[in-house]
């Protein structure tokens, strides 16, 4: 478990960086699950009830949001649905959990996917990130140990 924090952590540092945010004045929970527990809460807060890969309550949204300034706001991510979806597109697990911390982080900053326009901002944004991060010595660092370390579990 601590791996997988590890990558979301440099993905979501490296994402606050690139937005121009100070990840050092923000609060930000993480919960690393597993595809049931993702799915009740999609299905409580989305009315969706079945399985996602990110969820990400932004507490910079509603009434309450002046009040709380350093909290951003809450990922989840299911661990089975990032590795399934890497076996799908040919990468790394490590690398699709950052992909959706980078996703996660973006939304807990206002971005959104709803429309056309949205999602082909978002979606240019998430790639210029990646590359950055990809491109970072921690997580050349970090992936290099996962491969070896965890060989298939997040190769």
């Amino acid at each position: 478990m601590a791996a997988i924090e590890a990558v979301v952590e440099i993905a979501f540092m490296t994402a606050m960086r690139e937005e121009g945010e100070n990840a050092d004045e923000l609060e930000i929970g993480l919960l690393i699950t597993d595809d049931d527990t993702i799915r009740q809460l999609n299905r409580d807060y989305r009315g969706i009830n079945a399985p996602t890969d990110v969820l990400a309550f932004s507490m910079r949204e509603g009434e309450d949001a002046e009040h709380y300034a350093e909290l951003l706001g809450d990922l989840v991510i299911s661990v089975p649905t990032a590795a399934r979806q890497a076996d799908e597109r040919g990468h790394s697990t490590a690398y699709e959990l950052a992909f959706l911390a980078v996703h996660g982080t973006l939304h807990l900053l206002g971005y959104d996917h709803m429309t056309d326009d949205e999602a082909e901002s978002m979606e240019a944004r998430e790639a210029e990130i990646m590359v950055r991060l990809t491109n970072e010595p921690n997580w050349l660092k970090l992936d290099s140990r996962l491969r070896n370390s965890f060989g298939k579990g997040l190769d």
